[in-house]
């Protein structure tokens, strides 16, 4: 893959540069700041931008705002959102810039090189990836609060492992059942939120947007 990377911890930065590199993907570019982010991206056309939420220079949300606007310019672009904060908000708000290609990682859970060298192959191949914990936090905070409340506690389940970016497969291994089960829950799923079948929608995704944005 062609790279992006945007971060204002230069250790961390060009630690993403060498490890991304180990593994076969060119960093075309890494900055500091939000504006030399807009820049690279326009002068370099790479497949995924890695980015941290609060950069340069008012260390608030300048890189989500620049995610944001990335996405709105080049809808094919992948985004993986590498933050120390928990805001769901930024992810529902990253979310709503499409239905496919979107990350958000928390830089302190992540364990795993390669968990990250994957994660960050997926959202350049289209997938939605959201770390755990956000799931998490979303199911307690926001449960009653949406649609999602009329879910079983195996929907609910479901539905979580499906915001991680997980398969059907993989749930189905993770919850030790059948893949016909998952696939059915799914579609209990779909038509307890309302998801219908159209050409220009991703309902996996809509689904998990079910939680961001009420």
């Amino acid at each position: 893959m062609r790279i992006v990377i945007a971060e204002d911890s230069v250790l961390l930065r060009e630690g993403l540069v060498q490890i991304l590199a180990r593994f076969g993907h060119e960093v075309v570019a890494a900055v500091d700041n939000a504006p030399s982010l807009l820049v690279a991206v326009r002068d370099h056309a790479p497949e995924l931008v890695v980015v941290d939420v609060r950069m340069p220079p008012g260390y608030k949300d300048e890189g989500l705002r620049a995610a944001v606007r990335l996405r709105q310019e080049h809808t094919d672009l992948g985004v993986l959102l590498l933050s120390q904060y928990l805001e769901a908000d930024y992810a529902a708000e990253l979310l709503e810039t499409g239905t496919a290609g979107v990350g958000y990682l928390l830089k302190d859970r992540v364990g795993d090189v390669l968990d990250f060298v994957d994660a960050a192959g997926r959202v350049a191949g289209g997938e939605t990836v959201i770390d755990p914990e956000i799931v998490r936090r979303l199911l307690r905070t926001r449960r009653g609060r949406c649609s999602v409340a009329g879910l079983t506690p195996r929907e609910t389940e479901v539905l979580a492992l499906m915001a991680e970016g997980r398969s059907n497969a993989a749930i189905a291994h993770a919850l030790t059942v059948t893949q016909a089960a998952v696939s059915k829950h799914i579609g209990n799923i779909f038509d307890k939120l309302g998801l219908h079948t159209t050409a220009a929608d991703h309902r996996r995704v809509l689904a998990v947007l079910a939680y961001l944005r009420r």
